[in-house]
Protein backbone atom coordinates (compact mmCIF):
# COMPACT_ATOMS: atom_id res chain seq x y z
CA UNK A 1 0.00 0.00 0.00
CA UNK A 2 1.18 3.61 -0.72
CA UNK A 3 2.68 5.53 2.08
CA UNK A 4 1.01 8.63 0.55
CA UNK A 5 -1.33 10.36 3.09
CA UNK A 6 -2.96 13.10 1.24
CA UNK A 7 -4.25 13.46 -1.98
CA UNK A 8 -4.37 16.65 -3.92
CA UNK A 9 -4.75 17.79 -7.75
CA UNK A 10 -1.97 18.54 -9.01
CA UNK A 11 -3.21 22.58 -9.57
CA UNK A 12 -4.56 22.89 -6.23
CA UNK A 13 -1.70 25.70 -4.79
CA UNK A 14 -2.73 27.64 -7.75
CA UNK A 15 -6.33 26.88 -7.60
CA UNK A 16 -9.28 28.74 -6.21
CA UNK A 17 -12.65 27.41 -4.74
CA UNK A 18 -14.58 25.59 -6.55
CA UNK A 19 -17.29 22.51 -5.81
CA UNK A 20 -15.83 19.48 -5.67
CA UNK A 21 -13.28 18.28 -2.65
CA UNK A 22 -9.77 19.75 -3.38
CA UNK A 23 -7.54 17.14 -0.73
CA UNK A 24 -8.05 13.83 0.49
CA UNK A 25 -6.15 12.91 3.76
CA UNK A 26 -6.05 9.10 4.74
CA UNK A 27 -5.19 9.21 8.73
CA UNK A 28 -8.20 7.92 10.12
CA UNK A 29 -8.66 3.85 9.88
CA UNK A 30 -11.77 4.20 7.68
CA UNK A 31 -9.55 5.97 4.76
CA UNK A 32 -6.17 3.62 5.54
CA UNK A 33 -8.96 0.88 4.62
CA UNK A 34 -10.24 2.81 1.69
CA UNK A 35 -6.78 3.84 0.03
CA UNK A 36 -5.51 -0.28 0.18
CA UNK A 37 -8.90 -0.95 -1.82
CA UNK A 38 -8.83 1.48 -3.73
CA UNK A 39 -4.58 0.41 -4.77
CA UNK A 40 -5.38 -3.27 -5.11
CA UNK A 41 -8.53 -2.40 -7.92
CA UNK A 42 -6.22 0.38 -9.79
CA UNK A 43 -4.18 -2.97 -11.02
CA UNK A 44 -7.05 -4.05 -12.15
CA UNK A 45 -9.14 -2.75 -15.39
CA UNK A 46 -12.17 -3.69 -14.09
CA UNK A 47 -14.76 -0.78 -14.04
CA UNK A 48 -15.03 0.95 -10.59
CA UNK A 49 -17.94 2.76 -8.80
CA UNK A 50 -17.46 5.17 -6.63
CA UNK A 51 -20.01 6.11 -4.16
CA UNK A 52 -20.00 8.84 -1.79
CA UNK A 53 -22.00 12.08 -0.55
CA UNK A 54 -21.32 15.43 -2.86
CA UNK A 55 -17.31 17.39 -1.44
CA UNK A 56 -16.02 13.93 -0.30
CA UNK A 57 -13.59 13.86 -2.88
CA UNK A 58 -14.86 11.22 -5.62
CA UNK A 59 -12.58 12.70 -8.57
CA UNK A 60 -9.40 12.34 -6.20
CA UNK A 61 -10.08 8.79 -5.76
CA UNK A 62 -10.77 8.12 -9.32
CA UNK A 63 -7.51 10.14 -10.51
CA UNK A 64 -5.61 8.04 -7.74
CA UNK A 65 -7.13 5.17 -9.52
CA UNK A 66 -5.85 6.20 -12.37
CA UNK A 67 -2.47 6.86 -11.49
CA UNK A 68 -1.67 3.82 -9.25
CA UNK A 69 -3.19 2.10 -12.81
CA UNK A 70 0.16 2.57 -14.75
CA UNK A 71 -1.91 3.31 -17.57
CA UNK A 72 -0.07 5.75 -20.19
CA UNK A 73 -3.36 7.40 -21.63
CA UNK A 74 -4.74 10.44 -19.84
CA UNK A 75 -7.23 11.31 -17.09
CA UNK A 76 -10.39 12.99 -18.18
CA UNK A 77 -13.47 13.73 -16.17
CA UNK A 78 -16.93 14.99 -17.08
CA UNK A 79 -19.87 16.07 -14.83
CA UNK A 80 -22.45 14.30 -16.70
CA UNK A 81 -24.99 16.60 -15.11
CA UNK A 82 -22.97 20.39 -16.60
CA UNK A 83 -24.78 19.09 -20.90
CA UNK A 84 -28.13 19.33 -21.46
CA UNK A 85 -29.85 15.88 -22.94
CA UNK A 86 -29.26 17.06 -26.74
CA UNK A 87 -25.25 17.54 -26.28
CA UNK A 88 -24.53 15.21 -24.17
CA UNK A 89 -24.29 12.19 -26.54
CA UNK A 90 -22.27 14.19 -29.01
CA UNK A 91 -19.78 14.92 -25.63
CA UNK A 92 -19.49 11.63 -24.61
CA UNK A 93 -19.44 9.95 -28.51
CA UNK A 94 -18.21 12.47 -30.62
CA UNK A 95 -19.82 13.78 -33.51
CA UNK A 96 -18.94 14.29 -38.10
CA UNK A 97 -18.98 17.75 -39.71
CA UNK A 98 -23.13 17.96 -40.65
CA UNK A 99 -24.51 15.34 -37.64
CA UNK A 100 -26.64 18.12 -36.16
CA UNK A 101 -27.45 21.87 -36.90
CA UNK A 102 -24.17 23.59 -35.94
CA UNK A 103 -21.57 20.74 -36.30
CA UNK A 104 -19.53 21.94 -39.13
CA UNK A 105 -16.88 20.01 -37.99
CA UNK A 106 -15.88 16.39 -37.17
CA UNK A 107 -15.21 15.93 -33.12
CA UNK A 108 -13.82 13.44 -30.98
CA UNK A 109 -15.83 12.83 -28.12
CA UNK A 110 -14.67 12.02 -24.60
CA UNK A 111 -14.16 8.79 -25.04
CA UNK A 112 -11.85 8.86 -27.56
CA UNK A 113 -10.11 11.71 -26.03
CA UNK A 114 -9.29 9.52 -22.81
CA UNK A 115 -8.04 6.36 -25.71
CA UNK A 116 -5.33 4.34 -23.52
CA UNK A 117 -6.66 5.63 -20.40
CA UNK A 118 -9.25 7.18 -17.96
CA UNK A 119 -12.75 8.37 -18.16
CA UNK A 120 -14.33 9.63 -15.67
CA UNK A 121 -18.00 9.96 -15.81
CA UNK A 122 -19.31 11.93 -12.21
CA UNK A 123 -22.92 12.16 -11.83
CA UNK A 124 -23.99 8.85 -13.38
CA UNK A 125 -27.47 8.88 -11.77
CA UNK A 126 -28.02 11.80 -14.27
CA UNK A 127 -27.97 10.46 -17.36
CA UNK A 128 -30.79 10.00 -19.50
CA UNK A 129 -31.98 6.90 -20.01
CA UNK A 130 -31.75 6.63 -23.73
CA UNK A 131 -28.00 7.93 -23.60
CA UNK A 132 -27.55 4.67 -20.62
CA UNK A 133 -28.55 2.59 -23.81
CA UNK A 134 -25.84 3.49 -25.74
CA UNK A 135 -23.29 4.13 -23.24
CA UNK A 136 -23.81 0.34 -22.23
CA UNK A 137 -23.55 -0.70 -25.83
CA UNK A 138 -20.00 1.49 -25.70
CA UNK A 139 -18.64 -0.89 -22.61
CA UNK A 140 -20.08 -3.95 -23.90
CA UNK A 141 -18.49 -3.30 -27.75
CA UNK A 142 -15.10 -1.93 -26.56
CA UNK A 143 -16.23 0.62 -29.61
CA UNK A 144 -17.86 3.90 -30.22
CA UNK A 145 -19.42 5.21 -33.27
CA UNK A 146 -19.77 8.70 -33.43
CA UNK A 147 -22.92 10.82 -34.24
CA UNK A 148 -23.39 11.09 -38.10
CA UNK A 149 -20.79 8.34 -38.26
CA UNK A 150 -20.83 4.38 -39.21
CA UNK A 151 -17.49 3.81 -38.56
CA UNK A 152 -16.72 2.31 -35.23
CA UNK A 153 -13.56 3.02 -33.45
CA UNK A 154 -11.87 0.71 -31.03
CA UNK A 155 -11.39 1.62 -27.60
CA UNK A 156 -9.48 1.14 -24.75
CA UNK A 157 -10.63 3.35 -21.92
CA UNK A 158 -11.42 2.13 -18.86
CA UNK A 159 -14.33 3.85 -16.73
CA UNK A 160 -14.57 4.88 -13.02
CA UNK A 161 -17.99 6.37 -12.87
CA UNK A 162 -19.39 7.96 -9.61
CA UNK A 163 -22.85 8.92 -7.75
CA UNK A 164 -23.75 10.74 -4.63
CA UNK A 165 -27.35 9.27 -5.06
CA UNK A 166 -28.39 5.30 -4.06
CA UNK A 167 -28.64 3.65 -7.68
CA UNK A 168 -29.50 0.55 -6.51
CA UNK A 169 -32.90 2.83 -5.67
CA UNK A 170 -32.85 4.52 -8.90
CA UNK A 171 -33.34 1.42 -10.71
CA UNK A 172 -36.01 0.50 -8.73
CA UNK A 173 -37.52 3.65 -9.49
CA UNK A 174 -36.99 2.80 -13.07
CA UNK A 175 -34.79 6.01 -13.51
CA UNK A 176 -31.68 3.87 -14.00
CA UNK A 177 -31.18 0.94 -16.48
CA UNK A 178 -29.95 -2.32 -14.25
CA UNK A 179 -28.26 -4.36 -16.78
CA UNK A 180 -25.98 -0.68 -16.78
CA UNK A 181 -25.69 -0.57 -13.10
CA UNK A 182 -24.30 -4.19 -12.58
CA UNK A 183 -22.16 -3.38 -15.71
CA UNK A 184 -20.28 -0.11 -14.39
CA UNK A 185 -20.42 -1.84 -10.64
CA UNK A 186 -18.02 -4.04 -11.13
CA UNK A 187 -15.79 -3.13 -8.23
CA UNK A 188 -17.71 -0.43 -5.77
CA UNK A 189 -15.96 2.23 -3.59
CA UNK A 190 -17.37 3.68 -0.96
CA UNK A 191 -16.10 6.96 0.26
CA UNK A 192 -17.09 8.05 3.92
CA UNK A 193 -18.23 11.04 4.55
CA UNK A 194 -16.21 13.09 6.34
CA UNK A 195 -17.83 12.83 9.61
CA UNK A 196 -17.46 8.95 9.50
CA UNK A 197 -13.27 9.79 9.42
CA UNK A 198 -12.64 12.08 12.16
CA UNK A 199 -8.84 11.55 12.17
CA UNK A 200 -8.86 13.05 8.77
CA UNK A 201 -10.28 16.39 10.14
CA UNK A 202 -7.60 18.30 11.16
CA UNK A 203 -4.81 16.92 9.25
CA UNK A 204 -7.61 18.49 6.02
CA UNK A 205 -7.88 21.62 8.19
CA UNK A 206 -3.73 22.17 8.28
CA UNK A 207 -3.21 21.33 4.80
CA UNK A 208 -5.81 23.87 3.63
CA UNK A 209 -3.79 26.47 5.85
CA UNK A 210 -1.04 25.58 4.37
CA UNK A 211 -2.77 25.84 0.79
CA UNK A 212 -4.29 29.58 1.31
CA UNK A 213 -2.20 30.91 4.84
CA UNK A 214 0.63 32.22 2.27
CA UNK A 215 -1.58 33.64 0.02
CA UNK A 216 -2.31 35.79 3.13
CA UNK A 217 0.83 36.71 4.25
CA UNK A 218 -0.21 33.51 7.40
CA UNK A 219 2.52 31.32 5.98
CA UNK A 220 2.85 30.25 10.06
CA UNK A 221 -1.31 29.84 11.23
CA UNK A 222 -2.53 27.69 13.36
CA UNK A 223 -5.11 26.36 15.41
CA UNK A 224 -5.93 26.92 19.03
CA UNK A 225 -6.83 23.91 20.92
CA UNK A 226 -10.47 25.02 21.21
CA UNK A 227 -10.76 25.38 17.46
CA UNK A 228 -9.41 21.64 16.73
CA UNK A 229 -12.03 20.51 19.32
CA UNK A 230 -14.73 22.25 17.57
CA UNK A 231 -13.15 20.97 14.07
CA UNK A 232 -13.40 17.39 15.23
CA UNK A 233 -16.79 18.07 16.82
CA UNK A 234 -19.14 19.16 13.85
CA UNK A 235 -20.75 17.18 11.56
CA UNK A 236 -19.32 18.86 8.52
CA UNK A 237 -22.23 18.31 6.15
CA UNK A 238 -20.74 19.88 3.61
CA UNK A 239 -17.85 17.62 3.93
CA UNK A 240 -14.34 18.64 2.73
CA UNK A 241 -15.41 21.12 0.57
CA UNK A 242 -17.14 22.84 4.23
CA UNK A 243 -14.24 22.36 5.50
CA UNK A 244 -11.60 24.19 3.13
CA UNK A 245 -14.03 27.20 2.83
CA UNK A 246 -14.46 27.02 6.41
CA UNK A 247 -10.62 27.63 7.10
CA UNK A 248 -10.28 30.23 4.21
CA UNK A 249 -12.60 32.27 5.86
CA UNK A 250 -11.36 31.08 9.03
CA UNK A 251 -8.01 32.61 8.02
CA UNK A 252 -8.95 36.43 6.59
CA UNK A 253 -11.03 37.03 9.94
CA UNK A 254 -8.38 35.23 12.14
CA UNK A 255 -6.33 37.42 14.40
CA UNK A 256 -2.24 37.19 14.74
CA UNK A 257 -2.41 33.85 12.53
CA UNK A 258 -4.01 32.25 15.46
CA UNK A 259 -7.59 30.54 14.47
CA UNK A 260 -9.84 30.13 17.29
CA UNK A 261 -13.40 29.06 17.53
CA UNK A 262 -15.46 32.36 16.91
CA UNK A 263 -13.36 32.14 13.78
CA UNK A 264 -14.67 29.11 12.54
CA UNK A 265 -18.10 30.06 11.52
CA UNK A 266 -21.10 27.65 11.26
CA UNK A 267 -18.21 24.91 13.02
CA UNK A 268 -17.91 26.87 16.10
CA UNK A 269 -21.21 26.34 17.30
CA UNK A 270 -20.64 21.99 17.03
CA UNK A 271 -19.68 21.95 20.99
CA UNK A 272 -21.63 24.81 22.70
CA UNK A 273 -22.68 22.56 25.11
CA UNK A 274 -23.66 19.01 25.42
CA UNK A 275 -27.32 20.21 26.40
CA UNK A 276 -27.42 22.23 22.91
CA UNK A 277 -25.89 19.84 20.95
CA UNK A 278 -28.75 17.19 22.33
CA UNK A 279 -31.63 19.88 21.75
CA UNK A 280 -30.38 20.56 18.12
CA UNK A 281 -30.42 16.69 18.14
CA UNK A 282 -33.89 16.15 18.54
CA UNK A 283 -35.39 19.09 16.91
CA UNK A 284 -33.57 17.83 13.85
CA UNK A 285 -36.26 16.18 10.71
CA UNK A 286 -33.77 14.55 8.70
CA UNK A 287 -32.24 11.61 9.40
CA UNK A 288 -28.74 11.92 8.02
CA UNK A 289 -28.41 14.78 9.97
CA UNK A 290 -29.64 13.60 13.51
CA UNK A 291 -27.51 10.79 13.08
CA UNK A 292 -24.22 12.74 12.25
CA UNK A 293 -25.16 14.53 15.25
CA UNK A 294 -25.56 11.37 17.42
CA UNK A 295 -22.13 10.77 16.34
CA UNK A 296 -20.45 13.98 17.09
CA UNK A 297 -21.76 13.93 20.30
CA UNK A 298 -20.55 10.02 20.79
CA UNK A 299 -17.39 11.11 19.70
CA UNK A 300 -16.90 14.20 22.05
CA UNK A 301 -17.55 11.32 24.99
CA UNK A 302 -14.98 9.27 23.80
CA UNK A 303 -12.44 12.06 23.72
CA UNK A 304 -13.41 13.23 27.08
CA UNK A 305 -13.01 9.30 28.35
CA UNK A 306 -16.17 9.27 29.72
CA UNK A 307 -16.33 6.48 32.54
CA UNK A 308 -18.58 3.72 32.15
CA UNK A 309 -19.76 5.12 28.73
CA UNK A 310 -21.24 1.88 27.26
CA UNK A 311 -23.91 1.69 30.56
CA UNK A 312 -23.94 5.43 30.23
CA UNK A 313 -25.56 5.48 26.62
CA UNK A 314 -27.45 2.10 26.77
CA UNK A 315 -28.77 3.64 30.33
CA UNK A 316 -30.31 6.97 28.58
CA UNK A 317 -31.48 5.16 25.58
CA UNK A 318 -33.46 2.87 27.60
CA UNK A 319 -34.83 5.59 29.92
CA UNK A 320 -36.09 7.86 27.55
CA UNK A 321 -37.78 5.19 25.45
CA UNK A 322 -39.26 3.79 28.41
CA UNK A 323 -40.59 7.54 29.38
CA UNK A 324 -41.33 8.61 25.63
CA UNK A 325 -43.87 5.68 25.74
CA UNK A 326 -45.14 6.39 29.17
CA UNK A 327 -43.79 2.92 30.48
CA UNK A 328 -45.53 0.93 28.21
CA UNK A 329 -42.88 -2.06 27.84
CA UNK A 330 -44.92 -3.54 24.51
CA UNK A 331 -44.84 0.31 23.20
CA UNK A 332 -41.13 0.91 24.34
CA UNK A 333 -39.57 -2.36 22.75
CA UNK A 334 -40.98 -1.42 19.15
CA UNK A 335 -39.60 1.88 19.47
CA UNK A 336 -36.59 0.41 19.88
CA UNK A 337 -36.40 -2.25 17.93
CA UNK A 338 -35.51 -5.09 20.40
CA UNK A 339 -37.61 -7.96 21.95
CA UNK A 340 -39.58 -7.32 24.79
CA UNK A 341 -37.94 -10.20 26.66
CA UNK A 342 -34.88 -8.05 25.83
CA UNK A 343 -36.32 -4.68 27.03
CA UNK A 344 -37.59 -6.34 30.52
CA UNK A 345 -33.59 -7.32 30.88
CA UNK A 346 -32.27 -3.97 30.09
CA UNK A 347 -35.00 -2.19 32.66
CA UNK A 348 -33.99 -4.36 35.53
CA UNK A 349 -30.19 -3.59 34.47
CA UNK A 350 -30.91 0.17 34.83
CA UNK A 351 -33.36 -0.03 38.13
CA UNK A 352 -36.14 0.80 36.26
CA UNK A 353 -38.09 -2.30 36.70
CA UNK A 354 -37.99 -4.51 39.97
CA UNK A 355 -38.01 -8.94 39.42
CA UNK A 356 -41.04 -10.92 40.28
CA UNK A 357 -44.29 -12.18 39.99
CA UNK A 358 -45.99 -8.69 40.52
CA UNK A 359 -44.22 -7.27 37.87
CA UNK A 360 -44.52 -10.47 35.49
CA UNK A 361 -48.21 -9.27 36.11
CA UNK A 362 -48.29 -6.11 35.41
CA UNK A 363 -46.32 -7.21 31.86
CA UNK A 364 -48.80 -9.27 30.78
CA UNK A 365 -51.28 -6.91 31.62
CA UNK A 366 -49.64 -3.81 29.75
CA UNK A 367 -49.36 -6.49 26.67
CA UNK A 368 -52.93 -7.20 27.04
CA UNK A 369 -54.26 -3.47 27.06
CA UNK A 370 -51.55 -1.85 24.70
Amino acid sequence: MSLEKLLTYPDAPGSSLSIRAKALSFHDPKSLALLERVERLARADATVLVIGETGTGKELIARHLHQQSGREGPFLAVNCGAFNETLIDAELFGHEAGAYTGATQPRAGWFEAANGGTLFLDEMGDLPMALQVKLLRVLQERHVTRLGSRRAIPLDVRLVAATNIDLRKAVEAQRFRADLYFRISVATVELPPLRERPDDIVPLARHFIAVYGPRLGLADASFDQAAIEALQAYAWPGNIRELENVVHCALIVCRDGVIGVGDLGSAAHAIDSPDAAAHDVRLSRDPVRQRAQLQTLLRRLLVDATPNLHHTVEELLVREAYAYCSDNQVHAARALGVSRNTLRTLLKRHGLLAAGAADALLGWAEEATG
